[in-house]
Order: structure tokens, then sequence, then C-alpha cells
């Protein structure tokens, strides 16, 4: 079932701005395929990094955002569980499985071809993270499109 979430930090020490997560009952792959990038904050002309990371254990605290179905005859994706903001980071990786540079004026989507989505293990609480480790004071939002295999 393919379901999206919006995921939006405002200034904060932690890495992880947001993440999509097998949950820890019944999991279940999940493909990240779609996703955009950028800063809701006034205009400023603030340089920042993306980056995504593999996770393999869930992050603390922070928000439950509510994922959402994409075709709205579907049920939303019933294995993959979200967090935002969290006050400490998810475990997992270290180094970035993706990442792009950006001015904070800038939006950037990226869409897998065919093939080539980020897809996670059925194992629980492994998915992925989107993060920001090169800016704290400012206000994020990235958006996520994900299918539950």
């Amino acid at each position: 079932m393919k379901s999206g979430v919006k995921f939006t930090r405002t200034a904060s020490s932690t890495l992880d701005v947001g993440s999509v997560i097998c949950a820890a009952a019944n999991p279940r792959r999940l493909k990240l395929y779609d996703f955009v990038v950028g800063s809701d904050a006034a205009p400023a002309d603030n340089p920042f990094l993306w980056e995504i990371y593999k996770r393999t254990g869930a992050a603390t605290a922070g928000t439950a955002p509510t994922l959402y179905a994409l075709d709205q005859s579907d049920t939303i994706a019933s294995t993959i569980v979200a967090n935002q903001a969290p006050t400490t980071n998810g475990a997992g990786g270290t180094t970035p499985m993706w990442g792009v540079p950006l001015n904070q004026r800038a939006t950037f989507r990226w869409v897998a071809s065919p093939g080539s989505e980020f897809t996670s293990p059925a194992t629980a609480s492994n998915g992925f993270a989107f993060a920001t480790p090169t800016s704290s004071a400012l206000a994020v939002e990235a958006y996520a499109m994900v299918d539950e295999l």
C-alpha cells in the first residue's frame, strides 16, 4: 500500500528530522520511492545538507506524524511507523545513503528509477531517516512516499 507522510522540525540539536521504519509487530518491507525536502523558514541564504540514513532502531521522543493513503480508496500502510523531531536519533548507520547540499531557498525532489528504490528488510524498527546534519537553526520539511510490500 502506497502511503505518504510529512515531517517537520524547527531548531534542534538532533540529526534526524523524521523517519519511516517497519513496526515492531508484524514487520514488512518498505520502499522509499519519492521524497521532497526543503525549508519553510523565511527566505535567507543559508546552506544546509539533507541526508538519508539507514535506521535499525526507533528514535526516541518526538511526535508521530500520520501516514496518509496516496490512493484514497486504499487503506494506509499498517506496518510502517513514522517519527518526527526526535530528541534522540534512531540507531543505525552513520554513513549517509544519499545526500544533497541545498540553499535554504531551494526545494529538492527525488524520484527513484524503477528498481532503484531504497528498500528496507522486513525487520522490526528498520527503515530510513531524513536528516539535516549541518543545520540546527532552520525550520525544515520533508515529504516521503513509501510502499508497504
